[in-house]
């Protein structure tokens, strides 16, 4: 397993991404300033600060409502095959909130909460077919 990011669900995008890109000078992956969706990585290592609209994960995990006192954050951690871990952390009494399924045509995600409700994404990159 591996930390691949702390993710930051927010409801102002734009001025989140300029802070994080602007005055902490991160450097942003793709350039995405409007959303729904950036990664800003540091000068070192290979985990990193993402920023995603809070309304787009409150969707995924339907619960739609009052998505501006929604979740916050969101820690995502990298794992190698996303059914076997889903079943073993099952095991141990995790309870699976959504998935396993595809986020991306490269990527597939589950997530749960811990026992203080803060959420944790799962996911599993994809190897691209040719």
């Amino acid at each position: 397993m591996e930390l691949a990011q702390v993710r930051l669900l927010v409801a102002d995008f734009a001025a989140c991404y300029r802070f994080y890109a602007d005055v902490l000078g991160l450097k942003p992956q793709s350039g995405a300033s409007e959303g729904p969706y950036e990664k800003f990585s540091p000068a070192t290592g290979s985990a990193g600060i993402a920023l995603q609209d809070r309304s787009m994960m409150a969707e995924v995990l339907d619960e739609l409502g009052d998505t501006a006192t929604g979740h916050r954050s969101l820690v995502v951690l990298r794992v190698d095959d996303l059914d076997a871990y889903c079943e073993r952390i099952t095991e141990r009494g995790a309870t699976v909130l959504h998935g396993p399924a595809p986020m991306t045509d490269r990527m597939r995600v589950a997530h749960l909460k811990d026992p203080e409700g803060n959420l944790v994404e799962l996911q599993e990159w994809l190897l691209l077919r040719t």
